[in-house]
């Protein structure tokens, strides 16, 4: 699942990139997501687990539109489940 949502930040223009982070922010993810000269990275920290490697990338992806892609329906399925509530979605597309 991690490669099939890195495949879908790379159809949206999002670096992914694994990093060694110092600490987890308080929403409990691994990472997260900020724009850099222009272009959106998603950092992860390169301990997480798989699992938590698959909740901070597809929480971040969350915040962009998708409908246009083609996905897997895992992928949507995924994308759903880790989704921002709308009052915390981002303008980021």
């Amino acid at each position: 699942m991690v490669e099939l949502l890195e495949s879908a930040a790379e159809q949206l223009g999002v670096r992914v990139s694994y990093e060694a982070l110092q600490t987890v922010v308080q929403t409990g993810l691994r990472g997260g997501l900020c724009k850099v000269k222009g272009e959106w990275r998603l950092i992860v920290d390169k301990r997480a687990t798989s699992e938590e490697r698959v909740a901070t990338i597809a929480t971040c992806l969350g915040r962009f539109d998708m409908t246009e892609l083609e996905l897997p329906a895992a992928v949507r399925a995924c994308l759903r489940t880790h989704e921002p509530s709308a009052r915390h979605r981002s303008t980021a597309a």
